[in-house]
């Protein structure tokens, strides 16, 4: 999985971050530092999911080992999110590497327009060879209503906004187990998942660390949606040094196959998961450069139908009228009617700004 993954997510517990004195692990932070510039350099591109802010910002707010409150958890991460973010700017410094932060809650994977925006901001980054998104939970803004709660979760999101090929979810367990291997010494390990079954998930237990809001259970749970998306979750055991390295090398680990690609299951999604809130009428040539995989450019439209917003679903049509697809716009519908029929070089001077070159990117189309 690794090998063939170009796009990947890794995922790094509080318990990875800080010790059992809340000291930062920095030498262990270096050494996964150093696995993500070689990942980089082998041509993978590479985003992080980190706890450890609330884990940080605990001692100097003096909350101790005690559970907290939502209100003192925000707190702690609004003081533990900077020292968090420094340990990964000096980490990936030391290979000539820069963080970019990004905080996350729930509500910007449900909202539309929020959900645009960090998926485009994700792709310019990872376009940068030396920067590697690092993001997290915004804990000082989210409520319990809109919080992912745990940061396994987080990372499936994040995977599935990126249309990653692999996640990796790096913990103080190396994998599944039938029974919790702390307390029950006959617990037989599952090297590979293919699919949930109720099975699989009463093999699930709770949380091993009082710093760590996430188990077994969160991390099917973010199986769950990792697989729906088209793409392969790893389970592996984070404490060693260099860890993806160790994993590379044979580490001991579970998989968990996903059935399908991130662009196959993208597509199905836009096929049969959203209800279009327009139409956009299409000439010949435009139908043709469609079937041949090409992007819906603002040239080949005739027509526009309904009033929709930018990212939702559009029925695309040919010339007599007849489905030939569905796909996500790229302007809202006041602005797609001013660039119909115009060059995509001519969009910034007609609308006085230019999102993309495309109406309908090819990523982002599902024809019949």
């Amino acid at each position: 999985m690794l090998s063939h993954a170009k796009r990947i997510v890794i995922k790094v517990g509080s318990s990875l971050i800080t010790d059992e004195a809340d000291t930062p692990r920095v030498a262990w932070l270096a050494s996964l530092a150093a696995d993500v510039a070689e990942a980089r350099q082998d041509g993978k591109e590479v985003i992080v999911v980190t706890s450890g802010a609330v884990a940080l910002g605990r001692a100097p707010l003096g909350y101790g080992k005690r559970a907290l409150e939502l209100e003192e958890k925000q707190a702690a991460a609004a003081c533990g999110q900077i020292t968090l973010f420094s340990l990964w700017g000096e980490a990936l410094a030391q290979k000539g590497l820069r963080p970019a932060q990004i905080l996350l809650t729930a509500d910007d994977s449900i909202n539309r327009q929020r959900y645009l925006n960090a998926r485009n901001t994700l792709e310019v980054l990872l376009e940068n060879t030396h920067v590697i998104p690092i993001i997290n939970e915004n804990d000082t803004v989210a409520t319990a209503e809109l919080r992912f709660g745990d940061n396994d979760r987080l990372a499936a999101r994040v995977a599935q906004m990126a249309g990653a090929e692999l996640l990796i979810l790096f913990s103080d367990i190396d994998g599944l187990y039938s029974a919790d291997p702390n307390s029950n010494p006959a617990a037989k390990f599952i090297d590979e998942v293919k699919e949930i079954t109720s099975d699989i998930e009463r093999m699930a237990g709770g949380a091993k660390t009082a710093l760590s809001s996430g188990g077994m259970t969160t991390k099917l749970e973010a199986a769950k949606i990792a697989m729906g998306a088209g793409c392969h979750m790893i389970i592996a055991r984070g404490h060693v040094d260099h860890p993806l390295k160790a994993l590379k090398d044979g580490g001991k680990h579970t998989r968990f196959v996903a059935h399908g690609t991130p662009k196959s299951a993208r597509k199905h999604w836009i096929a049969g998961s959203l209800h279009p809130a327009g139409n956009i009428t299409v000439d010949d040539g435009a139908a043709k450069a469609l079937a041949s995989g090409k992007s819906l450019l603002p040239a080949g439209v005739s027509a526009i139908e309904g009033r929709f917003e930018r990212g939702d679903a559009v029925f695309i049509r040919d010339g007599k009228g007849h489905v030939i697809g569905k796909g996500l716009i790229a302007y809202n519908s006041t602005d797609a009617q001013k660039i119909l029929g115009k060059k995509s070089q001519d969009i910034e001077a007609i609308l006085g700004f230019k999102r993309r070159d495309v109406l309908i990117h090819r990523d982002d189309l599902a024809l019949e």
